[in-house]
């Protein structure tokens, strides 16, 4: 089984389309019910979509309760941008930026490493080239990326030695549904796809006996 986090649209919705020509078994989660319904309704496969809030721990341990089985990989899509100059950007905004990028991957990581820490279960977290370099106008933003970042890179640390392994990817700009909740005007005629991204991403979690990729930027051209 393969779990899909943010899978309503963009990054997540693709990676849910190629795996399940696969006839993979899949979990999608999204918070939006209609979209996930609609990406789920497209698949053909054992596919079963389950809308979770991952801010909420109490939420994240439940959709882990009635998980069975073991999962192979799980794929951390889920997130949201706000962008602006930083005496523009909007206090309510900018906590649930940190809520749905920050708190949603700690809350995962941690539940995943309760349950599955003895298991070899790949951890995806997707973030963004934001957290590779700082960029004005993307303030908020490049933090909570960095934030994810350093957190992936500290868990690592704690599971060394363990069978689970922690894959970082690093996308650049997706032409995705992502930019018109940003706040931030963008032409993305000549961003990369969802689709393309899931491609190479799906070639690069390749993984065998002894070796995996452990880190993974998406850039485009």
């Amino acid at each position: 089984m393969i779990v899909i986090t943010g899978a309503s649209s963009g990054l997540g919705a693709a990676l849910a389309q190629r795996y399940s020509c696969e006839g993979k078994r899949l979990l999608l989660t999204g918070r939006n019910h209609q979209r996930l319904s609609q990406v789920a309704a497209n698949l053909s496969g054992n596919i079963e979509a389950k809308v979770a809030d991952l801010g909420d721990p109490t939420a994240v341990s439940a959709m882990f309760d009635d998980l069975d089985p073991i999962p192979e990989m799980v794929i951390h899509c889920a997130g949201s941008g706000h962008f602006g100059p930083i005496e523009q950007q909007d206090p309510q905004a900018i906590s649930d930026l940190l809520d749905n990028n920050v708190k949603s991957t700690i809350y995962l990581l941690q539940e995943l490493v309760k349950r599955y820490r003895e298991y070899p279960v790949k951890v995806v977290v997707v973030m963004s080239t934001a957290a590779q370099v700082a960029k004005a106008g993307e303030s908020t933003y490049c933090a909570a990326k960095w934030a994810v970042r350093g957190l992936v890179e500290s868990v690592r640390l704690e599971l060394k030695g363990s069978p689970m392994k922690l894959i970082a990817v690093y996308p650049g700009g997706m032409a995705t549904d992502f930019w018109a909740t940003s706040g931030k005007a963008i032409d993305t005629s000549g961003f990369m796809t969802a689709e393309e991204a899931a491609h190479m991403l799906k070639q690069a979690l390749i993984a065998t006996e002894h070796g995996f990729v452990s880190d993974i930027t998406l850039n485009r051209n």
